[in-house]
């Protein structure tokens, strides 16, 4: 079924059962174990149903791996997120794996992660999960807000806004996660750095892993579930932007250019990644390249590639670095 009328159902689902989905006393049933009393929402409406419930898209934990050399199912094009910490073998996750699971929690070495991927803000970050409250384990909850995945801990069932890294309802409101430096690469670039890399086997799940659920999201005119503004400048919704902090580089810019040095920041980009938001299978999706961002030493920087809709929305005051122009 093609992607907009899969949208446009879920769409009348919700609009029939708003007021009682942003109800925090309808989710006391479904959540038990969370203090909707602390929250720093202002606004319970930001938060909607995504359609699945509680766990239906599934969180993975401590994932099997195999050899890069082993691998044999991923194609060239294909992205994988990869995460190269000191002194650990080179790890990539593929997105093939991560759109149907959108959160793994792993460990490298000594360090708690959490590789985290919301298709619909093209959102791919990697959080450490110690925090001063313990070590979390995140699932994921089924709710939206402006279109932002919605994660949950396990330990205290708090919610957390995946793009920022941060408790938005419960007990750990407030807390925020530290992000780790990962980016999203073709195989065979992760492959060809990283010969004796590990590579996240697949799952053991009846998911038809390699096709794209999303068919022809990226292409869409508008964010699916999201009511908030348009972003500034002219800038299209469903637009690629590398964010660094509170800055955002259109990616379209940083295509034409090749590189850019800002504002203490190297972003440079290449050809050879297929968007895993556009056609049907993953490994044919149109070109979008991939993105690099390090310091002024050379050292690999936390970034996003993520919608620019997103970027307005969680980071209202973000600048935009338009054609060497802070905005």
């Amino acid at each position: 079924m093609p992607l907009r009328f899969i949208l446009a159902a879920l769409w009348l689902t919700f609009a029939s059962t708003t007021t009682a989905l942003s109800d925090p006393a309808r989710w006391a049933a479904e959540w038990p174990r969370t203090d909707f009393t602390t929250t720093s929402l202002s606004d319970w409406d930001e938060i909607r149903s995504g359609g699945p419930p509680r766990d239906g898209i599934p969180a993975l934990s401590d994932p099997a791996f195999r050899s890069v050399a082993s691998e044999t199912r991923l194609a060239a094009r294909e992205p994988v997120i990869a995460l190269e910490l000191d002194g650990s073998p080179q790890r990539a996750y593929p997105l093939r794996y991560l759109t149907w699971h959108e959160i793994v929690n792993d460990r490298i070495g000594d360090v708690p992660v959490a590789v985290t991927f919301c298709p619909l803000c093209n959102s791919a970050i990697t959080f450490d999960r110690r925090t001063a409250q313990g070590t979390l384990v995140f699932g994921v909850s089924g709710k939206l807000r402006h279109s932002d995945m919605v994660m949950y801990d396990r330990q205290t069932e708090s919610w957390w806004q995946q793009a920022r890294g941060e408790a938005i309802v419960g007990a750990l409101t407030g807390t925020r996660l530290e992000t780790l430096p990962s980016w999203v690469e073709s195989w065979a670039v992760f492959r060809a750095r990283n010969p004796d890399g590990l590579v996240m086997e697949e799952p053991a799940f009846p998911r038809a892993y390699g096709r794209n659920p999303y068919q022809g999201y990226d292409g869409s005119a508008w964010p699916f579930l999201y009511s908030g503004e348009r972003p500034p400048h002219g800038i299209e919704p469903l637009a690629r932007v590398v964010r660094v902090g509170d800055r955002a580089w259109p990616l379209a810019r940083l295509r034409a250019a090749g590189e850019i040095t800002e504002a203490g920041v190297t972003l440079s980009w290449r050809a050879g990644l297929a968007s895993a938001l556009d056609t049907g299978q993953i490994a044919k999706g149109r070109e979008v390249g991939m993105i690099r961002a390090r310091d002024g030493a050379g050292r690999d920087l936390s970034h996003d590639l993520m919608f620019a809709f997103a970027f307005h929305a969680f980071w209202p005051e973000g600048r935009w670095m338009l054609d060497g122009v802070t905005e």
